[in-house]
């Protein structure tokens, strides 16, 4: 048999690849966000029993989200790039303070395309779960389904896989609801619909944030 062959420059760029990889998924890269959040609340104390959204970018960045939920108390402490595992790492500090009423979470599409397997999404989002039950045992989660974007179409079957993994394991839980955005964001080819996007194709813009504040606003109950 051959004997394996590894150049140095293999080797390092292997090397390189997964330094990368790890760093991109260690939760203290968050950390100035998580502190400005703390300085934020230190001025101003979010009232307590009001909707908490959490999770990545596309919670980050809706920022209509008061105009779009009239008449109810929301907070917003999303912060871009990051994982569901990021949200449980810091729920004592983004989460648990707040006492929420009900927690919308949104996540899973920087997971997948990380490469996390669908698997491993659930697992996460279970574990989020189960931190809010022990220490937020009457707060509601609802989950918005991971989306899809035309940027991130190569992703489309693990994230319907994440999505039914999810949604079936949610349907055992009365005190968990399963919000799906995944139609919604789809033109009649059966792809993303680029006018919804920014230039990035990745981000929602004002009328894709329309759409999914249509489809959450009715699972919120009354304000």
């Amino acid at each position: 048999m051959a004997a394996l062959k590894f150049s140095p420059a293999r080797v390092l760029l292997a090397l390189l690849l997964f330094a990368n990889a790890a760093l991109a998924q260690d939760p203290k890269r968050f950390a100035g966000e998580i502190e400005a959040f703390a300085a934020a609340d230190a001025i101003h104390p979010p009232p307590k029993n009001a909707i908490l959204f959490i999770g990545s970018s596309s919670i980050r960045r809706w920022d209509t989200l008061a105009r779009d939920f009239p008449g109810r108390t929301v907070i917003n402490r999303g912060f871009g790039g990051s994982h569901l595992s990021d949200s449980v790492y810091y729920f004592d500090r983004i989460v648990a303070p707040y006492q929420p009423a009900r927690i919308v979470l949104y996540a899973g599409s920087n997971d997948i395309n990380g490469g996390k397997t669908p698997e491993q999404v659930l697992r996460d989002f279970q574990a989020f779960v189960a931190r809010t039950r022990k220490q937020l045992p009457r707060t509601r989660v609802d989950f918005i389904s991971i989306g899809t974007s035309p940027s991130r179409w190569g992703d489309v079957e693990k994230v319907k896989k994440a999505n039914r993994l999810i949604r079936d394991w949610i349907a055992q839980d009365d005190k968990l609801g399963y919000i799906d955005v995944f139609p919604a964001m789809l033109g009649h080819d059966g792809k993303p619909r680029p006018d919804i996007f920014v230039a990035d194709q990745l981000h929602l813009n004002a009328k894709g944030y329309a759409i999914w504040a249509s489809l959450i606003a009715p699972r919120l109950g009354g304000p």
